[in-house]
């Protein structure tokens, strides 16, 4: 990395931006890449799954305010950091450099913390944690060498308190916490923002397959939220990024989470106590 030039910040414009999005042919992704399309953007997209990833370029490409030829899509593996090079560098040659990136790839498998396999926490980390940080390797030097540029860690609502059910998912969101915040300083000198996005349960085809998977107290815990929709918190995002906002949430408990954990801690502690005992959970 060259000497820091202290570039001053400056507000983000997804106009006419190449914005790259992994996982984006479904849910949250998806909703982001839409709506950066409707904005002028060019969009990439990266995921695993070919006929997802075709039918979300389609939708994409018909909300492409810049024209369908602006749009871009790569099935690839993000824990692979070599096909993850490969597909940045496929997309590059489309549509330009990388300005903006969303890293929106990810799943959450729950369960309880004794009946888990080993294989839960390894997968999760090497998608969620380590698919970030290949994508994030992949784009930030060029971002340094042009002196500008733009990141969104997506974390959860999960990385600001710890749920029954989530020891396997949680961790690797305060992962994806951590590296943003730490990746902040770093890279700021340099003109790259780096901001970290806290989705609460969203409403997609992964929190359906994520509710098939639920312990009885992580799903009292659930029941007392309502799902928010992908737009709603692709819009959210999108916004944090047109204000360069370093944190970005989608709803007002994640907000003050956030912004005010460590004192509320010891209520909301008390709270999904309570919550898990009457669902059962503990010896007896």
């Amino acid at each position: 990395m060259s000497r820091p030039a202290w570039h001053h910040p400056r507000v983000t414009r997804l106009a006419g931006a190449h914005v790259c999005v992994t996982g984006g042919s479904s849910g949250i992704g998806l909703a982001v890449a839409e709506q950066c399309a409707a904005k002028g953007s060019a969009v990439s997209i990266l995921a695993r799954n070919p006929e997802r990833l075709a039918a979300a370029h389609d939708r994409i490409a018909a909300a492409a305010t810049a024209g369908a030829d602006r749009v871009a899509s790569v099935s690839t593996d993000v824990t692979d950091p070599v096909a993850v090079r490969a597909a940045l560098g496929e997309v590059e040659r489309a549509l330009g450099p990388v300005d903006v990136c969303i890293t929106s790839a990810g799943y959450a498998r729950p369960g309880e913390f004794t009946r888990l396999d080993d294989s839960a926490f390894r997968d999760q980390m090497e998608v969620d944690y380590f698919g970030t940080v290949h994508v994030v390797r992949a784009v930030v030097p060029g971002m340094v060498e042009r002196g500008r540029g733009h990141l969104v860690l997506v974390s959860s609502t999960v990385a600001t308190l710890g749920v029954v059910g989530y020891s396997a998912y949680a961790p690797v969101k305060y992962a994806v916490r951590g590296l943003a915040e730490t990746l902040r300083p770093e890279l700021a000198p340099y003109g790259v923002v780096v901001a970290c996005s806290y989705p609460p349960d969203t409403d997609t085809p992964g929190y359906v397959e994520e509710n098939r998977h639920k312990p009885e107290a992580t799903q009292r815990v659930s029941a007392n939220i309502a799902p928010r929709s992908a737009a709603a918190v692709g819009r959210t995002i999108v916004r944090g990024i047109e204000r360069d906002r370093l944190v970005i949430t989608s709803d007002p408990t994640t907000a003050v989470l956030v912004r005010a954990g460590a004192l509320l801690r010891p209520l909301v502690d008390r709270h999904l106590d309570r919550l898990a005992r009457r669902a059962g959970h503990g010896p007896g």
